[in-house]
């Protein structure tokens, strides 16, 4: 989040904040809150112990031994699942400015599951989150399926290409899973990257969201769909 003192005056980001808080954080229109179902957030309650990292109401900063052991998980899902897109929060100590990335954010009303207007539904993103139709998944795929649409779609795409809106728009581009890109990766290396997330990109660690064996059945459906489809399953 760079400086905006430059760009607006006092006034103007005064207004700013204003609209930020009335429309989408005391707003009563639902479609105008980013995690919602409706905006492709199923089950946000479970980063419910990072809320107060998010919502600035503890500063991130704050000492590990100063926090109670459900603040501590909090602030540990705040730094690996949320903080790519939430930033700092607040902080008691700034620190030095963050390197800046390009990067690119959905307006509002987008979602990864479906189109919600003309412009997202004719862009050349909405093909690939159409997630493929693949016959006779085992039980392990099935669920490893719909945890990817879930989760892993919004960034990688729901055909796993990583062309959609996100995934073209983050710096640095989400891993493409399909074809060859993931040759030299096996199964125990995918596992520790969805595990641990990657440093410096907007991989998060999903250990501390999803449990070891929701992370294998999304394996199973990535290494059966994305790596190795049979060649009788349909397109």
């Amino acid at each position: 989040m760079t400086s905006f003192s430059s760009v607006l005056n006092l006034d103007e980001i005064s207004a700013t904040v204003d609209y930020i808080r009335t429309m989408f954080m005391q707003g009563s229109t639902p479609e105008l809150i980013y995690h919602t179902p409706e905006n492709g957030w199923d089950d946000h309650e479970r980063y419910r112990y990072a809320f107060p990292f998010a919502s600035g109401e503890i500063p991130l900063d704050t000492a590990w031994e100063n926090l109670t052991p459900e603040q501590r998980h909090g602030k540990q899902l705040f730094m690996h699942s949320c903080i790519s897109c939430h930033d700092r929060g607040r902080v008691t100590n700034e620190g030095a400015i963050w390197e800046l990335r390009a990067l690119s954010y959905p307006r509002k009303h987008y979602t990864h599951t479906r189109p919600m207007d003309g412009l997202t539904g004719a862009s050349p993103y909405a093909l690939h989150d159409k997630p493929p139709e693949v016959e006779s998944l085992t039980a392990n795929e099935r669920r490893g399926e719909q945890l990817y649409q879930q989760n892993c779609a919004f960034c990688h795409a729901a055909d796993g290409t990583a062309r959609n809106w996100i995934g073209s728009f983050l710096e640095p581009r989400p891993r493409n899973l399909t074809g060859q890109q993931l040759a030299g990766m096996d199964n125990s290396r995918l596992k520790d990257v969805i595990m641990d997330g990657i440093e410096g990109t907007s991989m998060p660690a999903w250990r501390h969201v999803l449990d070891a064996g929701q992370i294998e059945d999304i394996l199973d459906y990535i290494q059966r769909v994305f790596r190795q489809a049979d060649k009788t399953d349909k397109p």
